[in-house]
């Protein structure tokens, strides 16, 4: 058997385990098993520290995250329980560092003007709706950044991250009620301020 054919049968074994026994592995201290884990969440951990913090220090924030991971995985007793857990971990790193630029006296979250999202986009010049579609979501980068963190939070992982209220509560650590009555708050507030930027519903 070639050397490549080894590799080829490793990696279709990992393939086929399912996301709690990659997590009990990783536990274990395989990093092949967490290798995929990452590839997994990196992308949701990414839009939300974004949506919470801002593009300034988001890779730092988000190796923060993962490093936090890895050493705390020995901790995780249940391994059913990972999606919630990295997720609290994501909050706990946001808020440390909104604190840190608090301190800091430093502005948190500054909004990246739309020029430069234009760029970003490698297709914004192809037709006219991008444009719409991109000063869209300048308004709500903005309108969340009128919210408070505990209502930011909410509004981002249930209506953006798409997370049901009842995981929420166990990432955030609160009642169930106590999400619902931040996310109608959230939804209000962000809803008057697009009114006000001439958005209709």
């Amino acid at each position: 058997m070639l050397a490549s054919d080894r590799i080829a049968v490793t990696e279709n074994k990992y393939t086929l385990l399912t996301e709690s026994e990659l997590v009990a592995l990783s536990c274990n201290g395989d990093s092949e098993s967490f290798r995929l884990l990452y590839q997994n969440y990196q992308a949701k951990v990414r839009s939300t520290l974004y949506q919470l913090c801002g593009s300034a220090m988001l890779d730092d924030l988000l190796q923060e995250v993962f490093l936090r991971a890895w050493k705390g995985l020995p901790k995780l007793k249940q391994a059913e329980y990972f999606s919630t857990w990295i997720y609290r971990i994501c909050w706990n790193v946001a808020t440390d560092y909104r604190r840190k630029l608090a301190k800091n006296n430093h502005k948190v979250g500054a909004v990246p003007d739309l020029e430069s999202m234009m760029w970003e986009n490698s297709s914004y010049n192809s037709q006219e709706t991008d444009l719409m579609q991109l000063h869209y979501q300048d308004l709500v980068k903005r309108g969340l950044e009128h919210l408070n963190l505990s209502h930011r939070v909410v509004i981002v992982l249930h209506d953006l991250e798409d997370i049901p209220q009842k995981k929420i509560a166990q990432i955030l650590d609160i009642p169930v009620g106590t999400v619902k009555s931040r996310l109608y708050h959230a939804r209000n507030t962000l809803k008057k301020f697009l009114q006000q930027q001439g958005i209709t519903f």
